[in-house]
């Protein structure tokens, strides 16, 4: 018996201090709630709602301030949010069921499929009058490119644009809401490349080409592909991109201004319910939810593919999806912002953390988690190191870094470091 015991120490103080922490780890509801309180208090926000599924239950749900602060509307289990770029991750599982069925290669070149990008140009310098000095890709671009943003593509500028390839552009409105998908592929097609395909991660409009591929290679609109393929099936009856004016008594309202100057978000496009009654579905954006809804679709990530008996796709397709697939090539500088999201790389429509924090300003998480985020403060990962799905809902611009750091501290406490990664 006592040499059990001593094979048992020995086995215990063999393990690294960090992973033993990693494997004590419990969320305390008590400090979650505590931090929407003061974010709430100090004007960080003016609403919003956490929701922690763990071990198979939910563990900690937490609301506080307001959905529509001049209605006197508090956050409640119902509230309805856009979730903007979250909704990324949701186009990418619709293209990797079509990729399951054989429908298409993820080395294949893009114009093999939407043939409108056969003649892809680089945008090489301009012109005296600011037109895009025009020459060939060194290669095609993939899907493979596509699903993890290294196409070249753009997302246009957020003001005036500094390129030859965002003027194009802007003058050519890809995404507008009154294009359809088809429409827009043809226009955004047009558009020079920032880039070579596979030497920049570059964020662009590369996933709404996505929700295009899923409309040509299925042969349904995008949107009812999403809603029979995936929200049908998890059972997410409150999710989708069109909604009744009967939703918009449930819909948060975003709020625009920094700490303590929120004030109504003067954007009346999207505050319209996400383009209600307009052609355009976007892939990267526009889907309105609940936490309880959009937690279906992070728990069945975290299950590899499966919720309660239903497959959406093969665990060994959510591995890949979770898996860094960015070139070392690719250096940081090339990288543009991502290399803010912590120590990983990319996978398909979602961060990938391949190492743990590396300093005390880094977002706290585990090796192995996968994530994305929404330009309101919309934040949600998954962690399969602490079998955890995380959701954080509020509804303010710009987009607050800081928030989503301290509201994983809140999660995962200051010093959490997870498991060591390979």
């Amino acid at each position: 018996m006592m040499k059990a015991i001593a094979g048992a120490a020995l086995i215990l103080l063999a393990v690294p201090a960090a992973a033993q922490d990693a494997a004590a780890y419990e969320p305390d509801c008590a400090t979650i709630a505590a931090f929407l309180d003061s974010a709430v208090a100090e004007g960080r926000t003016v609403g919003g709602s956490a929701l922690v599924w763990k071990d198979g239950a939910e563990r900690c749900f937490a609301a506080a301030g307001d959905a529509d602060r001049e209605q006197t509307r508090p956050v409640a289990r119902d509230t309805l949010f856009q979730i903007f770029s979250m909704t990324k991750p949701v186009t990418g599982v619709a293209l990797m069921q079509l990729w399951e069925a054989g429908k298409f290669g993820l080395d294949d070149p893009l114009e093999w499929h939407l043939p409108e990008y056969a003649a892809l140009k680089v945008a090489d310098g301009e012109n005296a009058d600011g037109s895009p000095i025009l020459r060939d890709p060194k290669r095609k671009v993939t899907v493979r490119d596509v699903l993890r943003h290294t196409a070249g593509f753009t997302y246009g500028a957020d003001g005036a644009p500094e390129n030859a390839a965002d003027r194009v552009w802007a003058e050519l409105q890809p995404l507008s809401s009154t294009n359809t998908l088809a429409q827009f592929s043809q226009k955004m097609a047009q558009v020079p490349l920032l880039y070579d395909p596979g030497t920049h991660w570059n964020y662009s409009a590369g996933v709404d080409v996505q929700a295009r591929l899923v409309e040509v290679l299925s042969g349904q609109p995008f949107a009812e592909y999403v809603a029979q393929h995936i929200f049908q099936p998890l059972g997410m009856a409150d999710t989708g991109w069109k909604r009744s004016a009967a939703d918009r008594a449930r819909l948060a309202r975003v709020y625009e201004g920094e700490n303590g100057a929120l004030a109504p978000w003067a954007d009346d496009e999207l505050l319209d319910a996400n383009f209600m009654g307009r052609p355009m579905t976007m892939g990267g954006s526009g889907i309105v939810t609940t936490v309880d809804d959009y937690m279906k679709f992070a728990r069945m990530l975290l299950r590899e593919g499966s919720l309660n008996g239903t497959r959406i796709l093969k665990p060994s397709t959510i591995r890949l999806m979770a898996t860094d697939q960015l070139d070392p090539r690719i250096a940081p500088a090339n990288r543009s912002w991502l290399v803010g999201k912590g120590s990983g790389g990319f996978g398909f429509d979602v961060f990938v953390r391949t190492g743990q924090p590396q300093s005390p300003q880094e977002n706290r998480g585990s090796v192995g988690e996968f994530y994305w985020d929404g330009f309101p403060s919309m934040l949600f990962w998954v962690d399969p190191a602490q079998d955890m799905a995380v959701i954080l809902a509020t509804q303010k611009v710009p987009f607050d870094n800081d928030l989503h750091r301290d509201f994983r501290v809140a999660v995962y406490g200051a010093e959490y470091l997870g498991p060591p990664g390979d």
